[in-house]
């Protein structure tokens, strides 16, 4: 990239029976390997290698915009708003490749709320999405929000419960809770993915006989974590959850053969997963221009 030059927005649209589902990316965090728990450092970087990767990680981040006929826009995630710094924040510009406004937006479904995730709820101290209520696992409402709750936080933890207050305080009026299983909005149906976080939850897309399974956060790091589904990251909140969850799906998927979209598969994070050896491979989709 050129010096001075911005980067362009990431928006991809992917079809599916009579659904657009578009992906936003929003950027990347710059991570390192002391982020990774359950395996050594030297393994988790012998990994990065192997998959052509710079041992401290570049972890994606991506939103995703449900569209189609006769249905309101439904965001899932929002991304880091100004939370992040300056490699992040970029769904406000994918979202207006996309033609749809943020006022148009009447659902914003969130996986949990991390500041990855939920921080872009906000623009400047208002609602990003002024006509939008606000879905979230009960679990996660109860873990994150409250002045009680906020009173409890580690005090290293802190900034992170403040930034959920902050982002979902504008939303106070239509914020709906649900506890996983249940259809959220028509297609669209809740699934609980707990670990990562109390209330962590995926999607499954369905139109037709056309299935795209949304997981978010069950991997961070994609060139280690498919191959040892062992290794976490250290801001789950509960690792062991997180690492019986992530085994689950990973073997879900796999056997299924499974279409499925994350949170921070490296853009346009739409893929497969297969099994291979001990661990797994994610195979990523074609992408046709023609779509």
């Amino acid at each position: 990239m050129a010096e001075g030059s911005k980067p362009l927005p990431g928006a991809l649209r992917w079809q599916l029976g009579d659904l657009t589902v578009t992906v936003l990316n929003d950027g990347y965090l710059q991570g390192s390997l002391d982020l990774v728990t359950g395996i050594s450092k030297a393994e988790a970087g012998s990994l990065q290698a192997a998959g052509f990767r710079a041992e401290a990680p570049r972890i994606t981040l991506n939103a995703f915009l449900i569209t189609g006929p006769g249905r309101n826009p439904v965001l899932i995630d929002t991304g880091f708003g100004a939370f992040g710094g300056d490699t992040l924040g970029r769904v406000p510009g994918a979202l207006a490749l996309t033609g749809v406004k943020p006022e148009e937006i009447e659902t914003v479904l969130l996986t949990h709320l991390h500041p990855d995730h939920a921080g872009g709820l906000l623009a400047g101290d208002k609602a990003a999405y002024p006509n939008a209520e606000i879905v979230l696992h009960a679990d996660e409402a109860a873990h994150w929000l409250g002045e009680e709750v906020l009173s409890r936080a580690p005090d290293e933890a802190k900034p992170y419960f403040e930034i959920a207050a902050k982002a979902t305080a504008p939303y106070a009026g239509r914020t709906r809770t649900i506890s996983g299983g249940e259809e959220v909005v028509p297609g669209v149906t809740a699934v609980h993915l707990p670990g990562h976080t109390p209330g962590h939850t995926g999607f499954r897309i369905v139109s037709g006989d056309k299935v795209l399974m949304m997981w978010t956060d069950v991997v961070h790091l994609p060139a280690i974590q498919f191959k040892q589904p062992e290794a976490g990251v250290s801001f789950d909140v509960d690792g062991d959850q997180a690492r019986a969850t992530r085994k689950r799906i990973l073997d879900e998927v796999a056997g299924s053969r499974s279409f499925i979209g994350g949170s921070h598969l490296e853009f346009p994070a739409l893929g497969y997963v297969v099994r291979e050896s001990a661990g797994y491979s994610f195979v990523p989709e074609l992408w046709v221009a023609a779509q």
